[in-house]
């Protein structure tokens, strides 16, 4: 399911388009604080988009824009922790410990426990003489995100369920941007075709496959990271309403889509699984795309129309099947197989051109991809009548920037 909400100038409060809007318009929050909770109580499932968020989008519903804020803040909370600084000895590994990761990244109230730290290996062969390059270059495995669960019984209730986080950062080091650049198509391991005819294999990105797939000695690949620690905190809350939600920023929107597939074809009584995504670049094939659906994952993509990363890689052809749109244009079938992507999801769709601050000549490509926008217009958003809050603050990036 797809919901496109159109881009218009941002209202000025108020206007006749506005009008029934108005609380929304005048009520701003900064994107750098948490939002204010309110209690889901019953309509959790709602919120986690088990009707796919129908008349939750247009106008935007509150409580679920603090609750994509919310998860919003876990996916910060990776870009915080990580150890940029390709001449640091502890380069590409966590910063933080588990019991206080969330207290150094300012998020001391989440009522979550961080219970693992995931990590992302490249497959990508490296040359021999790779191991005489400096660490930043020859890094193949990377911390990349944490699994979180929340402990806290006020929050619990609040949220009308037990939830578990996995939150994933999005590109950092050498490699992982190798594996960006490896977009050909390839096919899931252990999918079948039941129930989809005439639908070409399940397909995804080369190189998102690769860092969810790939391990070493020392590090097993994301994927069982992922598999194991979701299995323990199944058996241990199974028995309560629980939630699964994956949420990640560009790369991390890209294989949390990956996960929450995995998941839910993985385990036979899996929890409700939604994803959270924030710029995510197209992930598989229209197979794919079905197979999530049927597998029952929630997914809402979070897009930036001016974001050129969730315009790549490959393309997409809408409306029709890729086959017969791609026999109608007698392309080559080997571009079927390796470069017709399909959107997966439902799209909540923003623009920058809608907010005052990030419009205009100071308007770039970097601003367009940041988390930080991200949030900045989720908070700002409205409705397709009234796209922006005039008078919602600037991003963080601005006001630093």
């Amino acid at each position: 399911m797809k919901l496109c909400i159109s881009t218009v100038r941002p209202c000025t409060f108020p206007t006749p388009k506005c009008v029934s809007f108005s609380v929304r318009c005048s009520t701003a929050r900064p994107v750098t604080q948490m939002p204010k909770p309110a209690r889901l109580g019953k309509r959790w499932t709602e919120y986690q988009g088990v009707q796919n968020w129908q008349g939750l989008l247009d106008p935007l519903d509150d409580d679920l824009r603090n609750e994509i804020i919310r998860y919003g803040k876990f996916v910060e909370a990776t870009y915080k922790a990580f150890d940029f600084d390709p001449s640091s000895p502890s380069y590409a590994t966590c910063r933080f410990p588990k019991l206080s990761l969330f207290d150094h990244c300012g998020l001391p109230s989440t009522g979550y426990r961080l219970t693992k730290n995931l990590h992302a290996t490249s497959g990508v062969r490296l040359p021999r003489w790779i191991d005489k390059a400096p660490n930043w270059m020859s890094n193949r495995t990377s911390w990349i995100g944490y699994v979180a669960v929340c402990q806290d019984q006020d929050e619990i209730a609040r949220l009308g369920r037990r939830d578990v986080v996995v939150a994933y950062r999005g590109t950092a080091t050498c490699l992982e941007w190798l594996e960006n650049l490896r977009s050909t198509l390839t096919q899931l391991p252990d999918t079948t075709n039941v129930g989809l005819h005439d639908e070409p294999e399940p397909m995804v990105g080369r190189g998102f496959l690769n860092l969810y797939m790939s391990g070493t000695a020392e590090y097993r690949s994301l994927r069982d990271e992922v598999r194991v620690e979701i299995g323990r905190l199944i058996q241990s809350y199974g028995d309560e309403p629980l939630s699964l939600t994956i949420t990640g920023h560009s790369l991390g929107a890209a294989l949390a889509t990956i996960t929450a597939y995995d998941i839910t074809t993985t385990f036979r009584h899996p929890p409700l699984v939604t994803v959270i995504s924030f710029g995510a670049p197209r992930v598989g094939n229209r197979s794919f795309k079905c197979h999530v659906e049927k597998s029952g994952s929630k997914i809402l993509r979070i897009v930036n129309s001016e974001d050129l990363i969730t315009k790549v890689p490959g393309f997409v052809i809408d409306e029709v099947s890729s086959r017969d749109a791609i026999q109608v244009a007698r392309f080559p079938s080997w571009l079927q197989t390796q470069w017709v992507y399909a959107d997966v999801g439902t799209e909540l769709r923003v623009s920058s051109r809608d907010s005052p601050y990030l419009s205009g000549p100071t308007a770039n490509v970097a601003t367009c991809h940041e988390l930080d926008t991200y949030l900045h217009l989720v908070n700002g958003f409205v409705s397709s009548q009234c796209p922006f809050r005039t008078t919602q603050q600037p991003p963080i990036t601005k006001l630093v920037g």
